[in-house]
């Protein structure tokens, strides 16, 4: 693994919406078709529209609790995350038991960047967000298996495994993390 030289990461900004629309783009097709979900046009598109309107409503900061951050490499947008009120998909896989719990979101890296910590990096600008407000935890979930086994290894057993979520011999993933723990583990 090769760290990126002169990452940063800052506050989505309205200028940066048509880079973070094609790092959605490229990036979710490309989940989609490692998890052999290419065929899931419809769901695909939906999938990419949803975060493209997260990402505007993040510009409001009046009309939404929707926080954005992008990474950026040699002046490039590679990367993104959020952090938002607990999703839909956290509320049923949980029966709502962490609906007040807010919601990590939105990490996708663009392929030539993955494995290079920055998804790392912006995790832990979220860990920072947090910490500074006194957030003490959060929730983040997953369908994709790829992404389950970066998080098993980073969070360890899951709060909620719910089978057969997406369809047969799917699954879905909820972690929910302590900051001070994430905290620990970085120092």
């Amino acid at each position: 693994m090769s760290r990126i030289d002169l990452l940063s990461i800052t506050p989505l900004a309205p200028e940066d919406i048509p880079s973070v629309s094609n790092v959605f783009r490229i990036t979710i097709k490309d989940a989609f078709e490692r998890e052999g979900l290419g065929h899931l046009q419809d769901d695909l598109r939906q999938e990419i529209e949803a975060k493209n309107r997260m990402a505007q409503d993040s510009l409001y900061p009046q009309n939404t609790a929707v926080y954005f951050w992008v990474a950026r490499a040699g002046g490039t947008i590679v990367g993104t995350i959020s952090y938002s009120p607990c999703g839909e998909d956290v509320r049923k896989c949980t029966d709502n038991r962490l609906a007040a719990v807010g919601e990590l979101g939105s990490l996708y890296v663009l392929p030539e960047y993955q494995g290079k910590g920055v998804g790392s990096a912006l995790i832990e600008e979220v860990m920072n967000f947090l910490m500074k407000r006194g957030i003490p935890e959060f929730c983040l979930d997953s369908g994709y298996k790829r992404a389950q086994a970066r998080w098993l290894r980073k969070f360890g057993a899951p709060y909620a495994a719910v089978h057969d979520y997406w369809g047969p011999d799917s699954v879905h993933m909820v972690w929910l993390c302590s900051v001070s723990d994430l905290e620990d583990s970085n120092a």
